[in-house]
C-alpha cells in the first residue's frame, strides 16, 4: 500500500487546562477531527497533497474557533486583515497573500497565486484584485466579526498594551504527503490582536511560516511571527534535515530550542518524505492532530 500522511495545527499558546471547559475542548477536538477526516479522505482516494492542505485549512478558516478566516483577530483599527501561504515540495512553487480584508478563504487565493501568477506573494488591494479576477467573490469585512475576538481587542485597547503570547495562538496550518510522494504545506492566520501599521507576520512568508521540499519535508508554524521571520524558521528545519541529516522531530525540536533561546514562543508541525510526523511547541498547548495511511491518528491540545 502506498503511504500518505497529514498533520494539522490550530495554533499554539498559553492555554490553561483548568480554565478551558471540557465543552470548549470538545468543540476544538470535533473540528480537528473533521479536518483530519476531510484531509484523509482526499489522500486515501489518491488526491494531491495540495488539495488535502487546501481543503483541511478551509475548514479551520470557516470555523470561528481559530485565528484564521471567520475567527480572525482584529487590528488596532478594529478591522480584520488576513495572511496565508502554500508551498508544494516537488517544484518548490509557492503562493502567498498578506493584509487582505475581503477574502473569505485566504488559503484558496494563496494557492491561486502559486498556480496562476508569476509571483509568490501579493498583498492588500492587489491581492484582492487578483482574487476577483480569478473568480473569488469578495466578502464584507463584517463577515469576519466574532464577539470573542472583538472583546479581546477592546481589552487590549483599554489596557493600552501590545498583544502577548496569550493573544497570539490560533493560526492554522496543514502539511500533507500524498501517495505520489509529494509534500505540501500551508498556513493561514489573522495575525496578532491589536496589530498596527499593516503588520505582517511569518505565516505568508515562505521559509518562515511555511516551507515544503520533497527531499526533506513540509512545515507550518504558529507563534510570535517576528521571531520566526528572523530565524527563517521553516527553511532552517529543512536545512537541518538536508545538511545535518537530522530526523524531522530532531530538526523541529532544535529550531524550537533556538526560538526559546531568543525569547520567542510558538510551535511547528512537520512531516518527512516517509510520513514521519513532528508536532513541537514551547507553550502550554497547541491544537494539533495527524492521520496516516496505516490508520494511526491523534488529536491533542495540551502537552
Amino acid at each position: 500500500m502506498k503511504t500518505y500522511a497529514l498533520v494539522i495545527h490550530g495554533g499554539a499558546g498559553v492555554m490553561d487546562q483548568k480554565s478551558m471547559t471540557s465543552e470548549m475542548q470538545n468543540e476544538y477536538i470535533a473540528v480537528l477531527n473533521r479536518v483530519l477526516y476531510v484531509g484523509d479522505s482526499v489522500l486515501s482516494h489518491g488526491g494531491t497533497c495540495v488539495d488535502a492542505v487546501e481543503k483541511s485549512i478551509v475548514i479551520m478558516e470557516d470555523s470561528p474557533l481559530f485565528n484564521a478566516g471567520k475567527g480572525a483577530v482584529f487590528t488596532h483599527e478594529g478591522i480584520v486583515e488576513l495572511d496565508a501561504s502554500v508551498m508544494e515540495g516537488k517544484s518548490l512553487k509557492a503562493g502567498a497573500i498578506a493584509a487582505v480584508r475581503d477574502i473569505k478563504n485566504p488559503i484558496r487565493v494563496a494557492r491561486a497565486v502559486m498556480e496562476k501568477s508569476e509571483h509568490v506573494m501579493l498583498s492588500g488591494l492587489g491581492a484582492s484584485q487578483f482574487a476577483k479576477e480569478n473568480g473569488f467573490e469578495p466578502v464584507d469585512n463584517a463577515y469576519f466579526y466574532t464577539k470573542k475576538r472583538f472583546q479581546s481587542l477592546q481589552e487590549l485597547l483599554k489596557e493600552e498594551r501590545e498583544a502577548t503570547v496569550n493573544d497570539k495562538h490560533g493560526t492554522v496550518g496543514c502539511v500533507a504527503l500524498d501517495m505520489s510522494g509529494n509534500i505540501a504545506a500551508g498556513t493561514s492566520t489573522g495575525g496578532m490582536t491589536n496589530k498596527k501599521y499593516g503588520r505582517i507576520g511569518d505565516s505568508p512568508i515562505i521559509g518562515a511560516g511555511t516551507y515544503a521540499n520533497n527531499e526533506t519535508g513540509g512545515f507550518s508554524c504558529t507563534g510570535h511571527g517576528e521571531y520566526y521571520i528572523r530565524l527563517g524558521f521553516s527553511r532552517d528545519i529543512s536545512a537541518l534535515m538536508e545538511y545535518k541529516k537530522r530526523s524531522v522531530t530532531e530538526a523541529c525540536r532544535e529550531e524550537i530550542s533556538k526560538l526559546t533561546q531568543m525569547g520567542g514562543t510558538g510551535g511547528v508541525i512537520g512531516l518527512d518524505k516517509m510520513g514521519n510526523i513532528a508536532m513541537e511547541f514551547n507553550t502550554s498547548g497547541m491544537f494539533r492532530g495527524f492521520v496516516k495511511s496505516d490508520g494511526e491518528k491523534q488529536v491533542a491540545i495540551f502537552k
